[in-house]
């Protein structure tokens, strides 16, 4: 004759097994409820897209995390040794990739404080080019030829970061040496016109002609013109040419270093 069926014992065992799927179920809704809100909270706050999606796969995977200690829990097993074992788990992936989790940080902070975005032409780490993507682990710099670097985000963030797109406006300027037998109150008035006739400078802004120095062989100026930062370029270009013409005209010579050799 079998067994009578032991329904005290099926009881607890399908209780248990009713339970850890209730929380199971449960733990996943809220993974999904708590992903919601760090995304609209990120949203709100304005925070990078990939920084958004990190903490919204790192706040539902820790929700979840959550939910199987405590299914574990239900079924009376022991988590506090599993913590143990995942801490040092943790420990020994932590100190294995130190370097990778460095550039890990240093992307977040990058996210975080944004001193470039995508689209901006910067100055980092000896590069020098526009920002393609910026991730949690490296940062794409299309160079100025043309050229696709992928820099390590340890290698941007420690570094001095110069933003060139940060400000519509930009200085542009130009050196020039003059001959010594040229009077400078006149070569001052030829620069100046130079400076206040440039095409691309800002109407609200003056140009400046500034006396550098006395140089070993040249008298030497500094022409300063405000533009606008996408002219930035040709307003240099048009300085140099325009004080070239205009010496010339004035017959001031623009020396050159001269090497002297003496005859022992």
């Amino acid at each position: 004759m079998p067994d009578s069926i032991d329904w005290q014992l099926i009881w607890d065992y399908g209780s248990e097994v009713i339970l850890a799927l209730l929380v199971a179920i449960f733990g996943m809704l809220g993974s999904s409820w708590v992903t919601r809100i760090v995304r609209n909270v990120c949203e709100r706050s304005k925070i990078d897209q990939t920084l958004t999606r990190f903490f919204s796969k790192l706040a539902r995977w820790a929700v979840l995390g959550i939910t199987a200690m405590f299914v574990l829990d239900t079924f009376g097993i022991d988590v506090s040794s599993f913590a143990v074992v995942l801490g040092a788990m943790g420990l020994a992936i932590g100190m294995a990739l130190q370097g990778t989790l460095g550039h890990f940080a240093s992307g977040v902070m990058l996210l975080i404080f944004r001193p470039f975005k995508v689209g901006d032409s910067i100055n980092v780490a000896g590069v020098s080019g526009v920002v393609f993507e910026i991730d949690l682990f490296s940062t794409a710099i299309d160079t100025f030829d043309n050229r696709r670097l992928i820099v390590p985000n340890s290698n941007v963030f420690g570094k001095t970061i110069e933003n060139l797109s940060y400000h519509d406006t930009r200085r542009a300027q130009i050196e020039v040496g003059t001959s010594y037998d040229a009077d400078i109150d006149v070569t001052r008035a030829i620069f100046e016109k130079v400076v206040a006739t440039n095409p691309y400078r800002l109407s609200e802004k003056d140009g400046d002609v500034v006396l550098l120095e006395l140089g070993d062989s040249a008298v030497n100026w500094s022409l300063r013109v405000w533009c606008q930062r996408s002219d930035s370029g040709s307003c240099k270009q048009q300085l140099m040419r325009d004080a070239k013409a205009a010496l010339e005209a004035a017959n001031i010579d623009l020396p050159y270093p001269q090497l002297q050799i003496h005859k022992i």
